[in-house]
């Protein structure tokens, strides 16, 4: 299938905010179509002007010199040496537009014989008119090197029409950034209500550093109340661990394909369908049916923008193909994904507007500076020596942070130096170094795992209690 069509069928796969803000691509075709027929018509078709302009190619003699009209002559001085005129394909930098034109560098045969100075230039735009015909008059009556300046008028209206396509994606692309931003912001407003703590320590108004109590004894994790704050947890590990549209481990740290994120989103809203039964709160069921319709309105985005840097690529490669006027490689490079080097920029260019970093990358970010946030996730509240929660935070001086059960093996082993930074802290440590506002905020948000470990604790505390007094759970009563 042509591209053209399948172009079409995208297009019409997305919403009509993204439909209707595309590359013109049969339009431009048309403009293309142009382009060759105005050229033909000034005698440089394709073949020909391809020769002119990157191998120079004439021919000789009193043959026919085709490649600038079937009417112009190859003009030989009497000497034998020929002209060869010079053909430049340029563009003219407007205040908003592109203005593409053929430059024809003439020189009287003459000049070359008699070793005339032609530093002087007469600058001539060449109207529409039979382009062989006036070379040959020219190359006849002056006396001196001339410019000529052919416009190409449809030329001209191609880049202009995918200039201002590209300038309106541009725009566009901020619009959806903002709208997008909007949208994740309130949503993480209305996930962090469904999903507030509702334990004993959290205050009406929570805050994460409250100090909900003076001695840590006193904080004993509960529940109260409903809360979502549990199946959030799990709506948002499984929406990570599903790395829809970027990998984030060492060995596959990229991007994925249109695909592959479509693939993996589809397999991420099957799993997800499981938890729906599990919310407790009204507003959560349609707070998680907007995060997924988000996710999928990020899919269409992915898929727009691919498909307008793939027709702006093959636009301006067909435009080279048909007319045989070179656009810069590294232009075309850009709609191809890869990164030109400075050394490269044209500042004839600089008016076609490129593509932003992704799009849809940005929008993966939103959601994850904005949206995952909202409920902590237990892995940053970790115990680095046990590695579960470390409920009972000891801060040490050094400022690294361990559960009360462990500092405590550490002092018993009289192990005076940090795990982490070696530093002497762990012998100083005492009541003073508990940290109360975490103690609370893991309290509050983590229930199950602080109760869990806390049990724990109590266990390996009375455990070790015996085992100093000779006793043994594992031996049984002594007595009996």
């Amino acid at each position: 299938m042509h591209f053209s069509k399948t172009y079409i069928q995208l297009l019409l796969s997305l919403p009509p905010e993204l439909r209707d803000n595309a590359v013109e691509y049969r339009q431009l075709k048309k403009l293309i179509n142009q382009t060759v027929t105005e050229l033909n018509s000034l005698g440089l078709d394709p073949l020909v002007l391809r020769k002119l302009l990157e191998h120079g190619e004439t021919i000789v003699g009193s043959a026919s010199f085709r490649e600038l009209g079937e009417s112009l002559q190859c003009v030989t001085s009497e000497e034998g040496s020929s002209h060869q005129p010079t053909v430049v394909y340029e563009f003219a930098s407007k205040s908003t537009y592109l203005e593409p034109r053929l430059r024809l560098l003439l020189k009287h045969p003459h000049d070359a014989a008699d070793g005339i100075s032609t530093e002087q230039h007469a600058h001539s735009p060449i109207p529409d008119k039979d382009l062989g015909g006036i070379l040959h008059a020219l190359l006849n009556d002056i006396p001196k090197q001339t410019d000529l300046i052919i416009p190409l008028r449809s030329d001209a209206a191609f880049f202009q029409l995918l200039t201002s396509t590209l300038s309106s994606l541009s725009e566009h692309f901020d619009g959806l950034y903002d709208n997008f931003s909007s949208t994740v912001t309130a949503l993480a407003r209305v996930i962090s209500s469904t999903a507030r703590p509702t334990t004993s320590s959290a205050p009406r108004s929570f805050s994460v550093y409250s100090l909900a109590a003076s001695n840590v004894t006193h904080v004993r994790p509960g529940s109260g109340g409903k809360s979502d704050l549990y199946t959030w947890r799990e709506v948002f590990q499984l929406y990570v661990e599903a790395e829809v549209f970027e990998g984030i481990g060492e060995v596959n740290r990229c991007e994925r394909s249109v695909e592959e994120a479509e693939k993996r989103l589809q397999a991420f809203e099957q799993r997800i369908k499981e938890k729906k039964g599990s919310l407790r709160l009204s507003g959560s069921t349609g707070a998680l049916d907007l995060f997924i319709s988000l996710n999928f309105f990020i899919l269409d985005v992915k898929k727009w923008q691919f498909a307008n840097a793939e027709a702006t690529r093959k636009i301006l490669k067909k435009h080279a193909k048909r007319t045989a006027l070179p656009i810069p490689s590294h232009l075309i490079s850009k709609w191809d994904g890869s990164i030109p080097s400075p050394a490269t920029s044209s500042t004839d260019l600089a008016l076609i507007p490129q593509l932003q970093t992704s799009l849809p990358r940005l929008l993966v970010q939103a959601i994850g500076e904005t949206l995952l946030p909202v409920v902590p996730h237990i892995d940053d509240y970790s115990c680095l020596i046990c590695t579960s929660i470390a409920f009972k935070p000891i801060r040490l001086g050094c400022g690294h942070l361990f559960c009360v059960r462990c500092l405590v093996k550490l002092q018993k082993r009289a192990k005076p130096d940090c795990p982490m930074c070696r530093a002497p802290t762990v012998l100083k440590a005492d009541r003073n170094n508990v940290d109360y506002a975490l103690l609370n905020f893991m309290s509050d948000w983590f229930p199950l795992e602080s109760g869990e470990k806390l049990r724990a604790n109590e266990r390996e505390a009375a455990q070790e209690e015996l085992e100093e007094l000779g006793l043994s759970e594992s031996l049984g009563c002594p007595i009996m």
